[in-house]
């Protein structure tokens, strides 16, 4: 099996798979041998761009990502993030050494700031002594190939920490045929990015937990490939099992992007499911806020704000 490989935004010679794997999904597995077996497994079916987070599942994703890249590590395109949440660049470099530590490596390919959906962060972020200092610091320092940032609840924080002009690498947002008619990243976010020469990592191609193909709103394939066929540089997915696996590796590697008249045919059929957000809580409730976040902002966690 053959995953499309792409430049990696403005760095044409770097090459990464068109799909990633997403790392919080593989920590939140009960089995770390199966969680294991599954990463080395995309590996080997093509699958270069790994993502994770210095919080996910307590630490475990990047653990159980550390265990399975041991013997790979030349082989990935390895991401993680930054998880201060307004805190200062000396907790993001601590955080760094314990990302290293656990990935089992001496360098990550690209370090995101993690999870910018709170208005205020971007002030935060580019504050004397914030982290972007640390995004600067670990480069000097060789510790940090490339650096981003990601966050999932509104277009606008987006467009704030791109109003800085500082020279990102990436960025991480949610992309998916529901988003065009909702508060959309794809209509407002997207186009700046590709102004600056920003490499887009599109995610929540399903929305976040897959609801619209639980509830049979739409079919993985056209979601997927909708998301593919975006101008991204790679598109996230959360894979938890061997059967998810080689469904989201099959469409891939079987991948043509959709026309344009068939883009905007699946937008207007989504457009009605799309106009309350049923579909991508993560705009609209704290459910895919991380815990950290939410305790730095002084938040209940998200199960007690859903109360």
């Amino acid at each position: 099996m053959s995953i499309p490989q792409r430049p990696f935004g403005r760095h044409a010679g770097q090459m990464v798979s068109a799909l990633a794997l997403g790392g919080y999904h593989i920590g939140a597995m009960k089995s770390a041998r199966e969680a294991v077996r599954l990463i080395q497994a995309a590996i080997d079916e093509g699958i270069t761009f790994l993502d994770n987070a210095w919080e996910y599942n307590e630490h475990e994703s990047e653990v159980r990502m550390g265990r399975a890249i041991a013997d790979r590590r030349q082989r990935v395109f390895l991401m993680t993030k930054v998880c201060t949440h307004g805190r200062d660049a000396r907790v993001a470099m601590r955080q760094l050494e314990d990302s290293l530590k656990r990935l089992r490596t001496d360098y990550i390919d690209l370090w995101q700031i993690h999870e910018c959906v709170y208005f205020n962060e971007p002030d935060l972020h580019f504050a004397r002594g914030g982290v972007v200092e640390a995004l600067d610091r670990a480069r000097r320092e060789g510790k940090v190939r490339y650096v981003g940032f990601t966050g999932h609840k509104h277009p606008e924080i987006h467009l704030r920490m791109l109003s800085y002009e500082y020279p990102f690498d990436s960025c991480q947002l949610p992309l998916n045929c529901f988003d065009a008619s909702f508060n959309s990243f794809e209509q407002r976010v997207l186009p700046e990015l590709r102004r600056q020469q920003i490499a887009p990592l599109g995610m929540k191609s399903l929305g976040g937990r897959g609801d619209a193909v639980k509830r049979r709103a739409v079919r993985v394939e056209d979601a997927l490939r909708y998301a593919m066929s975006l101008p991204v540089t790679t598109t996230v997915s959360g894979i938890d099992s061997t059967r998810v696996q080689k469904q989201n590796e099959k469409i891939a590697s079987d991948f043509t992007p959709m026309s344009a008249t068939d883009m905007q045919r699946l937008r207007h059929r989504m457009a009605s499911f799309a106009a309350d957000g049923r579909f991508e809580l993560y705009k609209t409730t704290a459910q895919h806020d991380g815990d950290e976040g939410r305790a730095q902002h002084g938040f209940p966690a998200p199960e007690e704000a859903a109360l």
